[in-house]
């Protein structure tokens, strides 16, 4: 099968197409075969080991010390089932799944391996496979930080989400608007009728606006992005107010309610992936190249079957 590996740490020219060979499952796990795939901030970091500091030397010792022990990257996938375990009970062939795949990856192939009570569902039935790769990470993502901030618990939520336009902003961006949240997003410039489209009840633009200087109070400061610090924020949160941000050392926990919370909102036409661009597998360079650039607005989505 057709494969990118990723043969060392360092910019997007390390990643190499290559055939290996079909993997193959043990009784418990189940062949999927991939329909599309995402380049996200975990396949970007974990490529790059773009982390700051000590955090260098922690990400080698759980990633792979000089280059990725799982090197076929890929943190997200949409597929077709193709074959299933003799003790799987969950799944069956021919089921339509999205799912996380955490830091086993594998989603930048034509196959992939996952065992049965992985985060994995079916995905939402009016969705193409390459609009259920865009929902999953920055949805799930989105749903774990503003749930540990407490979203559930607030009645019409008052919440600054910054990186409004990105893969993880417009998924907070759109759960928010499902717990019934007063948004202010900030964004840049070209994100602004997009972020506009979602529902953001109003946007700063960070080239323009200081948003540190609004005078209003949020229950829920969100970085999407990790650009911030809870120090420059503390000021614009209520009493009790939550500072989340993608950027720290707290890391989104993945669970199978998130994508199925979120294929509830797609089918119900209430969640929107936006997808930014679209490439091949084989072009997988061009695609971090992209990301890297800085310059996406939500999702770069890897076609991978055909």
């Amino acid at each position: 099968m057709k494969a990118i590996i990723c043969t060392n740490y360092g910019g997007p020219e390390v990643l190499k197409l290559v055939d290996v060979p079909k993997p193959t499952i043990t009784d418990t796990q189940v062949l999927i075969k991939v329909m599309a795939s995402a380049v996200n901030s975990g396949d970007v970091r974990t490529r790059g080991l773009v982390v700051p500091g000590f955090l260098r030397i922690v990400m080698r010792m759980v990633l792979g010390f000089r280059k990725p022990r799982q090197p076929i990257l890929g943190v997200v996938l949409s597929g077709v089932i193709e074959s299933v375990g003799s003790k799987v009970a969950k799944w069956k062939v021919g089921d339509e799944v999205f799912a996380l795949t955490g830091f086993r990856f594998g989603g930048h192939a034509e196959y992939a391996v996952l065992k049965e009570n992985s985060t994995m569902e079916l995905k939402p039935k009016n969705a193409s496979f390459n609009e259920a790769a865009a929902i999953v990470f920055g949805g799930a993502t989105a749903i774990y930080f503003l749930e540990a901030a407490g979203i559930k618990s607030c009645s019409q939520p008052q919440i600054l989400i910054y990186g409004a336009s990105g893969a993880v902003g417009t998924a907070a961006v759109q759960i928010a608007k499902s717990h019934g949240a007063n948004v202010t997003a900030v964004c840049g410039e070209a994100g602004v009728d997009l972020v506009t489209s979602l529902g953001a009840d109003s946007i700063l633009v960070y080239t323009k606006d200081d948003f540190t200087k609004l005078p209003e109070k949020f229950d829920i400061v969100f970085d999407a992005v990790g650009k911030t610090t809870k120090k420059q924020c503390k000021h614009l949160l209520k009493e009790g107010g939550v500072y989340k941000t993608v950027g720290g050392l707290e890391t989104a926990a993945e669970r199978v309610s998130q994508l199925q919370y979120l294929r509830e909102l797609y089918e119900a036409g209430k969640y929107r992936p936006v997808i930014d661009r679209i490439y091949p597998l084989e072009e997988m360079v061009a695609a971090h190249t992209y990301v890297d650039s800085g310059m996406k607005k939500g999702n770069v989505v890897i076609e991978v079957g055909r």
